[in-house]
């Protein structure tokens, strides 16, 4: 379990992010069109989730604008923003923002990759949700990066997720 701050309110996910140099945990989570996808879609790439509590607040819209912009060009790689939206929310969502480069996945029909992935948020306002976090995986599905923002309403360390890539 780690503890991390919502506004200062100490909260809790139900464990820890997958280890440095470890396999990342397989997963299954619902793009826009409503079709499942997993790690093994995008294999070959080097993959950055940006995990995030919902589009619909402001510090996750920024996360994955930036992340859009910093997409551009890199065909070696995928960035993922994955959150407990339903696919049309983040569908609505990426429409609007003009966000083309980012893979919008949800955890509409299960909640085990926030498990897996310790970042279900298991108390206060926000339980059953995921905490802030980016985890940065090689083309073999390693862990070569991750972050658990401390305080949800702060943003990630940018320069330090697109260094691993």
């Amino acid at each position: 379990m780690a503890s991390i701050t919502l506004e200062g309110n100490k909260i809790n996910t139900n464990g820890d992010l997958p280890a440095i140099n470890s396999t990342a945990p397989a997963f299954t989570l619902v793009d826009k069109e409503l079709n499942n996808l997993g790690l093994d879609n995008f294999s070959g790439k080097k993959k950055l989730l940006n995990i995030v509590p919902s589009l619909d607040t402001g510090v996750c819209a920024t996360s994955t604008k930036k992340f859009n912009d910093f997409a551009a060009g890199r065909d070696d790689v995928v960035m993922m923003v994955i959150s407990a939206d339903l696919p049309f929310a983040m569908g609505r969502f990426c429409g609007i923002e003009n966000i083309d480069k980012v893979v919008p996945l949800s955890m509409m029909r299960d909640r085990n990759f926030a498990k897996d992935y310790g970042v279900l948020i298991t108390d206060g306002p926000l339980a059953g949700i995921t905490a802030r976090a980016v985890v940065v995986l090689d083309e073999d599905n390693k862990v070569i990066y991750h972050e658990l923002v401390p305080e949800i309403v702060q943003e990630p360390d940018y320069e330090k997720a697109l260094a691993a890539l």
